[in-house]
């Protein structure tokens, strides 16, 4: 029963991400490049984030169930805001980077484009943090041990899971919003990429109250799917074409 748990659990937090990395990135050394080296930024946040919190966990007062709840409120949040600083960080050096490329090609054009970068640079935020949000969770899940049998929730290892799933799409479409943003100077976008973060972030806190967590974030993922369709250059009509091609080779097959 534990490794159906593992199995089922990996599948559902990792298995969409994989997918997109096998079928959209595997086969382009650059974009492989781009999103080992955006989950080495996301790291970075996590670990400048980890030593303030640990900072400040040191020099509080560790009998004080009200200050340590108010020092994890604080780490949450202050690490969403500096992920979203390296975010920042990570588009300007790609920028930098795609120029670089672009002047030195024959044609004056960069191998990869913007948005494709914004892409796999967000999925690389979201593999890693997935990552980190689910590897205790699997080793857990392996047993010894039965899950809700101190009247906790039964349900904790499929939530983690679903939630994980939820924060690596997030990331990749916040990636692709966040980068838009930056390259027309929409600073309202930013503030909003910034804002879903932290409010996702503040639900997270409402755990082990999986009915008031769960169910908003999902209903954050979905819209934030289609504003990054939509900023990546998808429209209803490309979105049409493709139904009526995929329709017509089903048809001729």
């Amino acid at each position: 029963m534990t490794l159906a748990v593992f199995f089922g659990c990996a599948f559902i937090a990792f298995g969409p991400s994989f997918a997109l990395f096998v079928f959209t990135i595997a086969r382009e050394p650059l974009r492989v490049i781009i999103l080992i080296a955006g989950a080495f930024f996301w790291l970075l946040s996590l670990l400048l984030s980890s030593l303030v919190w640990f900072i400040a966990i040191k020099a509080s007062n560790s009998q004080d169930p009200s200050l340590q709840r108010g020092l994890l409120i604080f780490g949450v949040f202050f690490s969403v805001l500096l992920q979203e600083v390296f975010r920042f960080a990570y588009y300007r050096l790609l920028r930098k980077a795609n120029e670089g490329l672009a002047a030195i090609s024959d044609d004056d054009s960069s191998a990869i484009s913007v948005r494709q970068m914004a892409y796999v640079a967000g999925l690389g935020f979201g593999i890693m943090s997935g990552a980190f949000s689910m590897i205790n969770v699997l080793s857990d899940s392996l047993g010894p041990g039965t899950v809700g049998i101190f009247g906790d929730s039964q349900y904790y290892f499929i939530t983690a899971a679903l939630m994980t799933l939820a924060l690596t799409l997030l990331h990749t479409f916040w990636g692709v919003v966040f980068f838009e943003g930056c390259e027309k100077s929409r600073w309202w976008v930013i503030a909003a990429v910034v804002s879903l973060h932290l409010l996702v972030a503040g639900l997270s806190l409402l755990n082990p109250l999986y009915e008031g967590s769960l169910p908003p974030v999902y209903v954050i993922t979905l819209p934030t799917g289609v504003w990054a369709f939509f900023s990546s250059g998808g429209s209803l009509h490309s979105l049409s074409a493709l139904c009526t091609r995929r329709k017509a080779e089903g048809e001729s097959s």
